[in-house]
């Protein structure tokens, strides 16, 4: 019996089902097997199998995961990979695309490399607080190696090359083997004590794990973290790590790498100091040419002594012409000046004769004014004191008349206005006299 359509799939569906079951499914794993088929392509990609004595698996590792390994993969060597598992989907092919790969055997290795790198970081060996700068130029570069390492021969020929004025001092130390560790330390040691170079490169060729592992050595880190010189490490290939480089002043990638870092480049140097000659010979070159055109400046304002001896005797001649014109003319000024207030001044000189008599008049006349107004006065007061005696009471008493006054001092005037009985005082000419009133007094009684 058929199925139905729905159920129907093709065959690149049911790759792309599986291979999302596959990578879904399944983590990244580590597996132990032994390379076979192994093909290095072209494009950098390897492509091989991993078998053991009962079965086995197509893997594959792209270039960039394989450049970074410390080793080249050969036919039958025992490795340990991981990856994931994934199925390419064009041949329905079952597979492992494999993000690391080491030699078996390696793991425990791995894992002391990482620990060891774990536990120095928390102490603080790895911080850049502790790095030291490389000097720009050294007196003395030294060099930690074995002195039968390609290593030396490479950093010696680059820094003959670069700097060949610098001195290169060796302190000889095996760098690999059970002994290499310790003997390492005392090189380090010994360039510390000795003071003899600036900076000091620990070094050695490429190699596997186990090639390299003296520098990864808890007491070669320790060596290098505590030499009082700046510490490079070139210590294996690009991709090569050692705690050594973890703790070092500086990492270089390389030996060859390391002497470049820690010397001057001759040739770049003596290119600078070229261009700073130009540069300098056209400076040089400007300021002289600068002073020339300056001196002709100069030159061309100098004047001979003689000549500038009759100029100023001209100039003088001239300041002493124009001096006595000046003073010529202001005599001019002053003279004209003085006539003129002089003639002003007689101007306006008086006439003394005539002011007296002018004078003589005035005063005559001012004193007959005054006398007349003398005699207007005293008229005037004669009538005034007239007028004053004819209206003097004590002249009205001298002819017989009496002034009375009530008890309050008050002269009575009116009839009306004093009572029968009362007590007056009778005001005379001389004195004065109580009387008091007998009967009303009458009006007009008295003679007018």
């Amino acid at each position: 019996m058929p199925f139905p359509d729905a159920n129907v799939i093709s065959v690149s569906e049911l790759n792309r089902l599986a291979r999302d079951l596959l990578e879904s499914g399944l983590p990244a794993l580590w597996i132990s097997g032994e390379i076979s088929n192994l093909t290095l392509a072209a494009s950098g990609h390897a492509y091989f199998s991993l078998k053991d004595e009962r079965a086995q698996i197509r893997a594959v590792m792209f270039r960039n995961r394989l450049s970074q390994l410390g080793f080249v993969p050969k036919e039958g060597m025992r490795v340990e990979a991981r990856g994931t598992v994934t199925l390419y989907e064009p041949r329905g092919d079952y597979q492992v695309n494999l993000a690391e790969l080491r030699q078996a055997g390696l793991g425990a290795l791995f894992e002391a490399f990482e620990k060891l790198k774990a536990r120095l970081a928390i102490e603080g060996l790895f911080d850049n607080r502790h790095k030291k700068p490389l000097p720009a130029h050294p007196r003395a570069i030294g060099i930690v190696t074995s002195p039968r390492a390609a290593a030396l021969r490479d950093v010696v020929t680059t820094l003959r090359r670069r700097a060949p004025g610098i001195p290169l001092i060796l302190y000889p130390a095996q760098v690999q083997g059970e002994a290499a560790p310790a003997q390492i330390v005392a090189a380090i040691e010994a360039a510390g004590a000795r003071q003899e170079v600036d900076v000091l490169i620990v070094c050695r060729g490429g190699g596997s794990i186990e090639d390299l592992w003296s520098f990864n050595d808890e007491r070669v880190a320790r060596a290098v973290f505590a030499c009082p010189l700046p510490v490079v490490s070139g210590v294996g290939h690009e991709t090569d790590f050692t705690i050594c480089d973890f703790v070092a002043d500086l990492r270089a990638p390389t030996p060859t790498a390391a002497a470049e870092l820690t010397s001057p480049d001759r040739a770049a140097m003596l290119a600078r100091l070229a261009e700073l000659r130009r540069h300098l010979d056209h400076a040089l070159r400007r300021r002289l040419e600068n002073a020339a055109q300056r001196l002709d400046q100069l030159g061309r304002r100098l004047v001979h002594p003689g000549a500038r001896l009759n100029q100023q005797r001209e100039r003088l001649a001239a300041d002493g012409r124009l001096l006595e014109q000046l003073i010529r003319s202001r005599l001019a000024s002053t003279r004209q000046r003085v006539d003129g207030l002089g003639e002003r001044l007689r101007r306006a000189s008086p006439d003394l004769p005539r002011r007296a008599e002018r004078l003589a008049r005035d005063a005559a006349a001012l004193t007959r004014a005054r006398n007349g107004l003398l005699d207007t006065h005293r008229q005037r007061l004669a009538r005034l004191a007239d007028q004053l005696a004819a209206l003097n009471p004590a002249a009205v008493l001298a002819r017989g008349y009496a002034i009375v006054e009530t008890a309050d001092g008050h002269a009575a005037t009116d009839p009306a206005q004093l009572a029968q009985n009362e007590r007056v005082t009778l005001r005379l000419a001389h004195g004065s006299v109580d009387a008091r009133i007998s009967h009303p007094p009458r009006q007009h009684e008295l003679p007018l």
